[in-house]
C-alpha cells in the first residue's frame, strides 16, 4: 500500500469453477456470458465486479490476481482477509484449498504458505520473523469439538480464548497444520456436491517481524476464510448433519438473487488500513519532542491572541473583524484547555517515565543475574559434555577390547572343545586297550593254570617241543607288554600336554574375567554419573518450569493491574511473590540435598553389592582351582596306577590272578573320578557360556548410556532455548509497560499502530479480499465482496 492511512474499497472478484465429472456426464453447459474482464451477463442482466474469472482460469492465475499482493501487505505490517462464500458446489473449497499437494491444482491457502516463505528468504537478513498458524472450524456458530469461547479485548478486537497456535518455520509444517484441519472438517453428501463442507473454516497466519539493528517491530495477520455451503436448510431438519441451519432461505431463486446483489453492497464499504508498527524508545522520544514543539507553538499563539484580546478590551485598535476576534478568542480558550491537558499529560508522563526507568533498571539487573546463572549452567554443562565425551571414548575402547577378548575366548573355547573331543576319543581307545589287556591276561592266566597243572603232574613229562612253545608264548607276552608300556607312556605325555593347555586356557579366562569386571565397574560408575546428571537436569528443568509459570502468572496480573491503575498494589504483590519464590527455592534446595543424600546411600549400597559379588566370584574361582588341582592329582594317581599295573604284568607272577579284583576296583574308582571331573569341566563350560551371555547385556547398557547422552544433549539445547525465552519475556515486560503508557494517554490517535498479544486476533486495519461463488441453473457464478 502506497499510503498507510489511505482509504480503499474491498476488492470483489467472481470465479466460475470448471464442470465436475458428474456434470460432464450429464452434458451440462454454461449459461453466463462474459463481457470483458469485469462483467458477466446472466439471463440478460449484467453484473460488474473488480474481476471475473471464466471456467478455463487456472489456480495460479486466480492466486496471482487475488492473493499475491496481499502477501506483501501482510509482511509489511497490515492485516488482511481473503473471504470465499457462495452456495454449495460453487467452488469455494476448490478455490481456497484445491488439491493440497498438487503443484498445479493447489488453491490459494497452500500457495500463500509457499509465497510467504519465499518472500521472507528474499528479505533483509537482519529481519527476524516469528510465524504462528491455527485452524478454526465453526459449526452452528460454535467452535468444533472444544467449544472455545470468543471474547473481545480492551480495543474491541475479537479473539478465541484457549486457541492453540503452532510456530512454523517451513511450508511443510504449514501444510501439516492444513492437513490436520482438513481431516477434522465436517463434510456431507448433497444433491449438488459429494463433499459439501458442513463447517466454516478459518485459517489464521500471524507474522511478527523484528529488525535486529533498529529493533523496529511489525505484526501482520492474514485470515483465510472458507465458508460452508449457504444452500436452503429446513427449519425442522435435525442439525446434527447440516451445519447451516441458521441460514434460512424461503426460495432458492431469491437466495441466489441475494448472493448476486451482495457484492455491490460490499464494494460500498470503505476500509482504512494502517501498519501495525510498534515504536522504539528512540521513536517515542522523537514523537515526544515533536509534541513538545507543537505545544510551544500553541502557547505562543495563545499568548499572542491574549495580547490582542487585551488590546481590544482596552479600546485599542486591533486588526480584523469582530467575528474573527470572537473566533480567535474561542480558539485561544480551546488552545488553553489543550495546553493544560498537555501539561498534565507531560507531568504524568514524567512520573510514568521515572517509574518505567526504575522498573527497567531493576529488570535489567535481574536479567544480568539470570544471564550470569545461565552462563554458569552452560559452562558446567559444557564441562560435563567434554567429560562425557572422554568417558564415552574410553567405553568404546574398552568395548572394542572386550569384543577382541570375546573373539579370542571363542577361539580358545573351540580349541578346548577339540581337545575334549580328542580326550574322549583317547579314553575310548584306552578302555578298548584295557579290555584287550584283560582278555590277554585272562588267557595267560588260563594257560599258566593249565601249565602248572600239567607241570604239577609228575607222571607226565613235558616234551622239549612243548617247553619251547611255552617259552615262545612268554616271549610274545613280554613283547605285547612292552608295547603296552610304550602306549601308556605316550598317553601320559598326551595327558600332560592337555593339562598344560587347559591351565593356559584357564589363565586366559581369568585375565578376561578380570578385564570384564573392571569394564563392568567402569560402566557402573558412568551410569551413576549419568543418573546424577539426569536428576540434576530434571531439577533444573522443574525449577525453570516453575519460574516460567510464576513469571507468566505475574505478567498477566501486571497487565490487569496496569489496565485498572493498580500498579502500587502490583508491586507489593510482586514483593510477596518474590518472597514466596525465595522460600520455594529454599525448599527446592533442601529437596535437592535430600535427594543427593539418597543418591549417595544408593551408591554406597551398590558399591557394597559389587564388592560382595566380587568376593563371590573370587570364591567360585578358588573352588574351580581346587577342582582342577584334584583333577590333576587324580590324573597322577591314574598314571601311577597304570605304571604299577604294567610292572606287575611284566613280572608275570602267579599271584596276579588274586589281585585282578583289586585292580578292577581301582579302575572303577578311577572311572568314577573321571566322570566327576567331566561334570566339573562341563560346569566350567557352562560358566563360560554365562559370561558370554552377559556380553550382550553390557552392550545394551552401553546403548542405553548413549541414548541418555543424547537426552542430555537435548536437555542442554532446551536450556539454551529457555535462556532465549527469558530474554523474550523481559522484552515483553517492557512492551507491556509501554502499553500502560499508551493506555494512560487520552489524546492518542485512534489509528495509532499497536500489536496485540500472541494468542489474540487483531482485526484493525484489514485488507480484505472475499470470494463468493453462486450457481444459476447449471452455471456457477463467483463473487468476491469486500467484507469486514
Amino acid at each position: 500500500m502506497a499510503d498507510a492511512s489511505a482509504e480503499c474499497n474491498i476488492k470483489v472478484l467472481c470465479r466460475f469453477r470448471p464442470l465436475n465429472q458428474s456434470e460432464i456426464i450429464r452434458g451440462d453447459k454454461f449459461i453466463p456470458l462474459f463481457q470483458g474482464d469485469d462483467t458477466v451477463s446472466i439471463a440478460g442482466k449484467s453484473y460488474v465486479f473488480d474481476r471475473v474469472f471464466p471456467t478455463n482460469t487456472t489456480q495460479e492465475q486466480v492466486y496471482n490476481t487475488c492473493a499475491k499482493q496481499i502477501v506483501k501487505d501482510v509482511l509489511g505490517g497490515y492485516n488482511g482477509t481473503i473471504f470465499a462464500y457462495g452456495q454449495t458446489s460453487s467452488g469455494k473449497t476448490h478455490t481456497m484449498e484445491g488439491k493440497l499437494h498438487d503443484p498445479h491444482g493447489m488453491g490459494i491457502i497452500p500457495r500463500i504458505a509457499e509465497d510467504i516463505f519465499n518472500h521472507i528468504f528474499a528479505m533483509d537478513e537482519n529481519l527476524e520473523f516469528h510465524i504462528k498458524v491455527c485452524t478454526l472450524l465453526i459449526t452452528l456458530s460454535v467452535l468444533t469439538k472444544t467449544n472455545l469461547a470468543v471474547h473481545e479485548d480492551k480495543n474491541r478486537v475479537p479473539y478465541v480464548k484457549g486457541c492453540t497456535e503452532r510456530f512454523v518455520s517451513s511450508p511443510e509444517e504449514v501444510m501439516d497444520v492444513i492437513d490436520e484441519g482438513k481431516a477434522n472438517r465436517h463434510v456431507a453428501v448433497t444433491n449438488m456436491n459429494e463433499h459439501s463442507s458442513r463447517s466454516h473454516s478459518i485459517f489464521l497466519i500471524n507474522i511478527k517481524q523484528e529488525h535486529v539493528e533498529t529493533e523496529q517491530k511489525l505484526c501482520g495477520k492474514l485470515y483465510l476464510v472458507d465458508l460452508a455451503g449457504s444452500e436452503k436448510v429446513r427449519r425442522l431438519m435435525p442439525t446434527v448433519v447440516n451445519g447451516n441451519k441458521c441460514i434460512f432461505t424461503p426460495m432458492p431463486h431469491y437466495h441466489l438473487l441475494c448472493l448476486s446483489l451482495s457484492p455491490p453492497r460490499a464494494k460500498t464499504i470503505r476500509n482504512t488500513a494502517s501498519v501495525n508498527l510498534e515504536l522504539t524508545a528512540e521513536q517515542w522520544k522523537k514523537k515526544y519532542e515533536k509534541e513538545k514543539e507543537k505545544n510551544r507553538m500553541m502557547k505562543e499563539t495563545v499568548q499572542r491572541l491574549e495580547s490582542e484580546l487585551n488590546r481590544w478590551r482596552n479600546g485599542e485598535a486591533t486588526y480584523g473583524h469582530d467575528d474573527e476576534i470572537n473566533q480567535q478568542s474561542q480558539l485561544a480558550e480551546k488552545l488553553k484547555e489543550q495546553m493544560l491537558d498537555q501539561e498534565e499529560l507531560l507531568v504524568s508522563s514524567r512520573g510514568d517515565s521515572e517509574k518505567v526507568s526504575s522498573e527497567l533498571g531493576r529488570l535489567q539487573m535481574e536479567s544480568d543475574v539470570a544471564r550470569a546463572e545461565v552462563k554458569e549452567v552452560l559452562q558446567a554443562l559444557e564441562e560435563l559434555a567434554v567429560n562425557y565425551d572422554q568417558k564415552s571414548q574410553e567405553v568404546e575402547d574398552k568395548s572394542l577390547q572386550n569384543k577382541l577378548l570375546a573373539e579370542e575366548l571363542a577361539k580358545k573355547m573351540a580349541h578346548l572343545m577339540q581337545i575334549e573331543a580328542e580326550l574322549s576319543r583317547l579314553q575310548e581307545v584306552s578302555s578298548h586297550q584295557r579290555k584287550r589287556i584283560a582278555e590277554v591276561l585272562n588267557g595267560l592266566m588260563r594257560d599258566l593254570s593249565e601249565f602248572s597243572a600239567i607241570v604239577g603232574n609228575k607222571d607226565i613229562k613235558l616234551p622239549m617241543e612243548i617247553t619251547g612253545a611255552i617259552e615262545e608264548e612268554f616271549t610274545v607276552a613280554r613283547l605285547y607288554i612292552s608295547k603296552i608300556k610304550s602306549e601308556v607312556k605316550s598317553m601320559v605325555k598326551r595327558c600332560r600336554q592337555l593339562e598344560n593347555l587347559q591351565m593356559e586356557c584357564h589363565r586366559k579366562m581369568e585375565e578376561t574375567g578380570r578385564e570384564l569386571s573392571s569394564c563392568q565397574l567402569l560402566i557402573s560408575q558412568h551410569e551413576a554419573k549419568i543418573h546424577s546428571l539426569t536428576e540434576y537436569m530434571q531439577n533444573i528443568e522443574l525449577k525453570n518450569r516453575q519460574l516460567e509459570d510464576n513469571y507468566d502468572f505475574l505478567s498477566e496480573e501486571l497487565a490487569k493491574l496496569h489496565a485498572q491503575g493498580k500498579f502500587r498494589a502490583l508491586v507489593q504483590q510482586m514483593e510477596s511473590h518474590r518472597e514466596t519464590h525465595h522460600k520455594q527455592l529454599g525448599r527446592l534446595r533442601d529437596d535437592i540435598n535430600e535427594k543427593q543424600k539418597i543418591i549417595d546411600d544408593l551408591t554406597e549400597f551398590l558399591h557394597e553389592r559389587h564388592e560382595q559379588s566380587k568376593q563371590d566370584l573370587k570364591g567360585l574361582e578358588e573352588t574351580v582351582a581346587r577342582e582342577l588341582q584334584a583333577l590333576h592329582n587324580l590324573r597322577k594317581l591314574f598314571v601311577q596306577d597304570l605304571t604299577t599295573r604294567v610292572k606287575r604284568l611284566s613280572e608275570m607272577e602267579p599271584d596276579d590272578s588274586g589281585g585282578c579284583s583289586h585292580q578292577k576296583q581301582k579302575i572303577s574308582f578311577l572311572e568314577n573320578n573321571l566322570d566327576q571331573l567331566t561334570k566339573v569341566h562341563k560346569q566350567l563350560v557352562r560358566d563360560n557360556a554365562d559370561l558370554r551371555c552377559e556380553l550382550p547385556k553390557l552392550e545394551k547398557r552401553l546403548r542405553s548410556t548413549a541414548e541418555r547422552v543424547r537426552a542430555l544433549e537435548g536437555a542442554l539445547k532446551e536450556a539454551k532455548e529457555g535462556a532465549m525465552k527469558d530474554r523474550r519475556r523481559y522484552q515483553l515486560e517492557v512492551e507491556s509497560i509501554k502499553d500502560v503508557m499508551r493506555a494512560k494517554n487520552p489524546l492518542r490517535r485512534p489509528h495509532a499502530a499497536q500489536i496485540g498479544n500472541d494468542t489474540r486476533t487483531h482485526t484493525h486495519g484489514h485488507k480484505h479480499t472475499c470470494m463468493n461463488t453462486t450457481q444459476v441453473g447449471n452455471t456457477q457464478v463467483s463473487h468476491t465482496p469486500k467484507h469486514t
